[in-house]
């Protein structure tokens, strides 16, 4: 005779806080972000999430680096995109609402078609046959006018249908929260996955495939089936732009799109689940804002991600993790003046920087213009020498500065490492 024996887990009040904070800034943003402007920032930031994390599937999770993921956001937008027509037009009937579902569903089957071949191979060889394949894709786009639009790309009208409660998606805000609901889902549904055997097998494959393949399992299955899932995602992602932006164009499916997803996800920290997050945030800050204010914005871009590729791999979400762990045991009040300093600095030696940039973009683009330009507030002129000298000095003065703070820091750094090192020892000792 067997006794049964029942084991309660208890409910993880952490976790629930995150979550309940992540619903509440989604439900409150436009209250904060109100306008057009920020009502359209905001949807666009949700659709990047998806988007974003989705990629990270294959490149976090799985360790499948894809030039090509835009493929699956983009034929998810073109799949929706026609789907709205057919709503506005009666000939399917389904909501405005669903038809995301629709791009998420286009999502899966490309991926259930291109990720039988891409996943058989992995590394480098899986790198290559997604860049061939994106770039396939982007060439038939041109080639395809009478279903992907030609140049001017294909357009509907989100206003379809019958309103459902008073909602009609004219207005951005309603659009906004139909793209909230969607994120919400989707990131939970996304984080869940990570939490199931295959999320758990997926990460061994990424780690140690000979081992994986040695306890019986198909390490290509493994990747096909999160190919699959990811597909999904990205699909949806793809299907909220179509309703968000009434147009979908060939740019959707091309490398720069896929690019993107690459670059944020990595400088969001595609380690640690939330990474994209911050990845996504900052594409949209960056191709909305960042774009408005600066010709040379994709040169910053370029120069972040060289940075962070240098001195934190791991992205923000583990320069922030590491803080986490130093706020833990206590000594991060002792590293804040020493951030401060380093952000001063950096900030004087960035300054200097940016101004010789600026002034190499204006001689180069701008000189109809005249001379003159205003960065940060002052005035300079690329045809004086003053204004060269003074932006040199002041990123050597910035550099010079912001080394010396570097290496306080670094000390400082260590000394809170040991000294986390040994309280760890000491508590495994008690």
């Amino acid at each position: 005779m067997t006794t049964q024996y029942y084991a309660f887990k208890p409910l993880n009040i952490g976790r629930g806080l995150i979550w309940s904070l992540f619903a509440l800034v989604l439900l409150g943003a436009p209250m904060v972000f109100s306008g057009g402007l920020g009502t359209t920032v905001l949807s666009q930031m949700g659709i990047a999430i998806i988007a974003c994390l989705s990629y990270n599937m294959l490149l976090g999770q799985g360790g499948m680096l894809s030039f090509g993921h835009a493929v699956y956001t983009g034929l998810g937008s073109f799949l929706a995109i026609h789907a709205l027509k057919g709503v506005s037009e009666g000939t399917l009937p389904i909501p405005v609402s669903a038809v995301p579902l629709v791009g998420g569903l286009a999502g899966v089957g490309f991926a259930v078609l291109f990720g039988y071949v891409t996943t058989r191979k992995s590394g480098t060889t899986f790198a290559m046959i997604t860049l061939g394949l994106g770039e396939l894709v982007f060439a038939l786009s041109l080639m395809i006018p009478e279903f992907f639009g030609g140049e001017g790309g294909v357009s509907a009208d989100r206003m379809a249908g019958e309103p459902f409660m008073g909602i009609t998606f004219g207005p951005q805000l309603q659009v906004y929260y139909l793209i909230a609901i969607y994120t919400f889902v989707s990131v939970a549904l996304m984080f869940a996955f990570t939490r199931t055997p295959l999320g758990r097998m997926l990460n061994a494959v990424r780690d140690n495939p000979e081992r994986v393949e040695f306890v019986g399992y198909d390490t290509q299955r493994v990747r096909y089936f999160a190919f699959i899932i990811a597909g999904f995602f990205a699909g949806i992602s793809g299907g909220l732009g179509a309703i968000s932006f009434e147009i979908v164009t060939a740019e959707v499916v091309g490398a720069a799109r896929s690019g993107a997803y690459l670059l944020f996800t990595f400088l969001g920290g595609a380690t640690f689940f939330f990474g994209p997050i911050i990845g996504a945030v900052l594409m949209v800050l960056a191709f909305v804002l960042l774009s408005e204010f600066t010709q040379a914005w994709l040169l910053y871009l370029g120069l972040i991600f060289l940075l962070m590729v240098m001195y934190a791999p791991g992205g923000i979400a583990s320069l922030i993790m590491m803080n986490v762990r130093v706020a833990a045991f206590g000594r991060l009040k002792g590293l804040l003046g020493s951030y401060a300093v380093l952000a001063v600095t950096g900030l004087v030696m960035l300054s200097g920087i940016g101004a010789l940039i600026e002034m190499t973009y204006h001689i180069q683009l701008s000189t109809t213009f005249g001379s003159e330009l205003t960065f940060l507030g002052v005035g300079l002129d690329v045809e004086k020498a003053s204004s060269w000298v003074g932006a040199v000095l002041l990123m050597l003065v910035g550099f010079g500065l912001f080394e010396w703070a570097r290496r306080k820091f670094l000390v400082k750094w260590g000394s809170a490492q040991e000294h986390i090192e040994r309280e760890i020892k000491r508590r495994e000792s008690l």
